[in-house]
């Protein structure tokens, strides 16, 4: 029975070791993504509307490209919470901003008289353009690689904002010994599994993955409105910004509306205590 016991023991701790190693595995590899120290983060954290309106700034600047945001209109912008919500402004497409941001874009409509295609300033209505009329001509533009839709990209990957922080300012030279087409870029970030094309140590295969979009981001690129500098590592926490809260505009609100309940119970459930102690106040057990 102990010799049992004991055997029990030593495959229940290898189980939990094997356990303990699957998320390695299952990242491929992949370094774990850094902390870009965004003040939305916890329970009580909120967006930083500069930050936000730098993060729009590089989107639309050099993200915008290649990358679609097909759920968001330029009336979101305006949206309480948002990169450039004025309390002032009567609802958000009337907001001056987002107005003024949307007519510095051009999106296809079609002439009411002679129904021709033409290109128009866009409204606050209208939604982001997509850079691509379609998934195929996207993919012919990028050498087979469809650039993914940022709308909710932040939902969508691990450690959201962080990743994609740690992901736009990773890029780094590949280790000698990875053999690499002309089309793959090398970032330790990305997913992936470097061990089929690792010519070196087998024991020392190099974290990461291959990405087909070459690093986007360089430093100066974009000019902040708040004399911001705009380095890489800058740049790419302010999109990461943006893209969080493109990913769930309405996360602030939701925190806050989560406090409030939270609260409720708890003075409820005072309230219930001190009312079962009042009632069965002298009452055997």
């Amino acid at each position: 029975m102990i010799f049992s016991i004991r055997k029990l023991a030593l495959s229940l701790a290898a189980v939990m070791a094997v356990g303990a190693a699957s998320p390695a595995l299952a990242e491929g590899g992949s370094l774990h993504p850094r902390s870009g120290g965004f003040s939305f983060e916890g329970p009580f954290g909120t967006f930083d509307q500069n930050q936000l309106q730098r993060g729009y700034k590089v989107y639309r600047e050099v993200c915008a490209a290649c990358h679609s945001m097909d759920l968001l209109h330029f009336r979101n912008l305006g949206e309480k919470g948002g990169p450039f919500y004025d309390p002032h402004a009567e609802n958000p497409a009337q907001n001056r901003f987002v107005r003024a941001l949307a007519a510095e874009i051009e999106v296809p409509d079609i002439d009411t008289e002679t129904g021709e295609a033409i290109m128009r300033p866009a409204t606050a209505a209208d939604k982001f353009p997509n850079p691509y009329p379609n998934r195929t001509a996207a993919a012919a533009a990028n050498g087979g690689a469809m650039p993914p839709d940022l709308s909710v990209m932040a939902k969508a990957r691990h450690d959201g904002a962080n990743y994609i922080y740690s992901l736009l300012s990773g890029y780094s030279a590949p280790p000698a010994g990875l053999r690499m087409s002309a089309t793959q870029h090398y970032n330790p970030y990305m997913s992936g599994d470097m061990t089929p094309f690792w010519d070196g140590d087998p024991e020392h295969v190099p974290p990461g993955g291959f990405i087909a979009m070459p690093a986007p981001l360089a430093a100066g690129q974009v000019t902040y409105d708040d004399g911001t500098e705009a380095t890489v590592d800058q740049m790419s926490k302010d999109v990461a910004a943006f893209i969080a809260w493109a990913s769930e505009p309405k996360a602030v609100e939701r925190k806050q509306a989560g406090i409030g309940v939270l609260a409720f119970l708890a003075i409820f459930a005072g309230i219930t205590y001190l009312s079962y102690r009042r009632i069965w106040k002298g009452v055997a057990h």
